[in-house]
């Protein structure tokens, strides 16, 4: 039986293109997996035709990504991100190959580097170079074995791209990037790094509703843990910002520009500017009343809207 990565079965990412919003989301970790697996087929009926989530405190990546794939019947399950420090090259290319072949054409696997609270708090390991330990993992995934049957198939993979050498890395050994957290200028910037052939993936933070406290609060809440991580400060930066607008839960401009609000044209029009700087695919990640409540009425209301950009 052969060994190594075969090529990456590319069905997922061209579905991205075809269709192109879908849904991030770290609030399925609060439900029970049988009621995670019912939210995502919901999403999947209202037209989405992505499913993302994170990898941290919550959930092991791929078998949540199982167990979504197995609730579902055609929409994209992506993972976003796991970790790199998760689990070692040979496990990481059998998760994904296993997955590939009970869902053949419906996984996408995020890759990233995660950042040096989670990896050397949490998990205990020692924080690389981002770039290189991102080359090696990729290059020791190429060369695993998998000896299962059917072996002839593996999934497209993503990287968790902000900056230049990373989204470089993205188009040349992965089939693309999700950059999070970022602005269209960013995505514009992203597209002529990557070249015209890698999908660009985008994750845009939304909070469908006119009240201007709610959105404070709801923007607060969701940056107050990025404002305090290195790689996220970074990134910011590139795209214009300083250090005052990186105080607990992020300047007023940071909020403005990281999480879209307003009505459903509103949002609507931000996933678009993305659009039309340069991404295939927008993900958006609804912000519910806190991080533990899952935004289903945000979903529903921004269907109509936006599933059909």
């Amino acid at each position: 039986m052969p060994t190594g990565s075969p090529e990456r079965d590319t069905t997922a990412v061209d579905a991205l293109r075809a269709k192109r919003v879908g849904i991030w989301t770290a609030a399925l970790d609060a439900v029970a997996p049988e009621r995670a697996g019912e939210y995502a087929a919901e999403i999947e009926a209202l037209g989405y035709r992505s499913l993302w989530f994170s990898e941290a405190y919550g959930r092991e990546a791929f078998t949540n990504a199982g167990l979504l794939l197995a609730g579902t019947d055609t929409i994209v399950i992506g993972t976003g991100i796991a970790s790199i420090y998760g689990r070692d090259a040979v496990t990481g290319n059998a998760a994904g190959r296993t997955l590939q072949s009970a869902f053949p054409g419906r996984l996408v696997v995020g890759w990233g580097v995660s950042h040096v609270p989670i990896v050397q708090g949490l998990r205990g390991h020692d924080y690389g170079r981002p770039v290189a330990t991102m080359r090696e993992y990729l290059t020791a995934l190429d060369g695993a074995p998998f000896l299962a049957q059917p072996h002839d198939s593996a999934p497209p993979r993503v990287l968790a791209a902000l900056r230049p050498k990373m989204l470089e890395l993205a188009a040349t050994m992965a089939d693309g990037a999700l950059p999070y957290l970022v602005t269209p200028e960013h995505t514009r910037g992203a597209r002529k790094i990557l070249g015209d052939g890698p999908l660009l993936c985008v994750e845009q933070a939304v909070y469908l509703g006119s009240d201007p406290e709610e959105f404070q609060r709801r923007a607060h809440w969701h940056l107050e843990i990025y404002t305090g991580l290195p790689n996220y400060r970074a990134s910011w930066e590139t795209q214009g910002f300083a250090d005052e607008d990186f105080g607990r839960g992020g300047s007023q401009r940071l909020k403005e520009a990281m999480v879209a609000w307003g009505s459903e044209d509103d949002i609507a029009a931000h996933i678009r500017s993305h659009l039309d700087a340069g991404a295939d695919h927008v993900v958006i990640q609804a912000l519910g009343a806190t991080a533990f409540d899952v935004p289903a009425d945000q979903w529903r209301g921004l269907a109509d809207a936006v599933t059909g950009l």
